[in-house]
């Protein structure tokens, strides 16, 4: 494990990271906020989750270090009595799960479609773009807005995983059409190479030709892509819990934390909207830097 760690460091792309001062900081936020949603169970001071443990007589509690605070509750409370500080982990965890497994399904569709239209060209091509400009011709936010929304009316007692799981597909189908453009690109550049017509003329079969040769060269592109395109996802899930479509109230989100706090902004109570959007904000930074870093990395010509 030591020497692999030792050989990606002196890799081109190692080097690249432990000279960029930016990529550290950005990978070091990232690490914390994903270590603290991870282990929230063991890190966080309370379950803000656990009905049992909450006491409306600590509801909307200031930061310790202002006047009223309580030591036990760092940053303060919510309407709720939740323990800001705890429901900040837990919240991440939801929102990191669900903007990773978008990512992950968009990216599984999109390569898909765009290895199948570069290669084979013709009328799949032709029907795969067009479906691509279709969903182009809509806002991101308001396809995942109205496959939510249709869910959540179809399904209005439904489990929260199922209410997860519309809220991933949704997210799903406003950010698969980029890696498909992207790996159709890539992969109408590839299908003319002469590794590609060597693998024809000796009877290699297609779809294994786009597996095992044309795949491992087009994914640089599409790993930067999806680099940045999770603090998208992440955003996107935010902004769909903040208008009441995404995640349910007994699992918040981070953005299910900030429109909660978002009522009562104006009464004095800011940091129930202020701590759930800073710790978005550090996320979405972190994860945006990392992948114009990768973006770096990867390109010659950008070094």
């Amino acid at each position: 494990m030591i020497a692999i760690l030792r050989r990606a460091l002196d890799s081109d792309v190692g080097y690249s990271f432990r000279t960029s001062p930016t990529a550290i900081v950005a990978a070091v936020i990232a690490l914390i906020c994903v270590v603290c949603a991870l282990f929230a169970n063991w890190i966080a001071p309370h379950n803000p989750f656990d009905l049992a443990t909450l006491d409306l007589m600590n509801a909307r509690l200031p930061p310790v270090w202002q006047e009223g605070g309580n030591p036990e509750f760092v940053l303060g409370t919510d309407d709720q009595g939740r323990d800001i500080l705890s429901a900040l982990m837990y919240g991440a965890r939801i929102s990191l799960a669900v903007g990773l497994a978008s990512v992950v399904l968009s990216v599984v569709i999109g390569v898909t479609f765009g290895l199948l239209a570069g290669f084979l060209g013709g009328w799949i091509d032709a029907f795969l773009m067009r479906l691509c400009d279709v969903m182009l011709s809509f806002p991101p936010i308001l396809i995942a807005l109205l496959i939510a929304g249709v869910g959540r009316a179809l399904f209005p007692n439904a489990h929260e995983t199922l209410a997860f799981g519309v809220l991933i597909i949704s997210i799903t189908l406003a950010g698969w059409v980029q890696y498909a453009r992207t790996v159709r690109g890539s992969t109408l550049v590839e299908r003319s190479k002469e590794y590609v017509q060597a693998a024809r003329v000796t009877g290699v079969a297609p779809l294994r030709i786009m597996g095992r040769h044309v795949l491992p060269n087009v994914m640089g592109p599409v790993l930067v892509l999806a680099t940045i395109q999770v603090a998208t996802a992440i955003i996107t899930e935010a902004t769909l819990s903040f208008l009441g479509v995404g995640a349910p109230p007994t699992s918040p989100s981070l953005g299910t934390l900030i429109r909660v706090g978002n009522d009562y902004l104006f009464s004095g109570e800011w940091w129930i909207t202020i701590f759930p959007g800073l710790m978005l904000i550090l996320i979405a930074l972190s994860v945006n830097l990392l992948g114009d870093w990768l973006r770096d990395a990867l390109n010659p010509r950008l070094r």
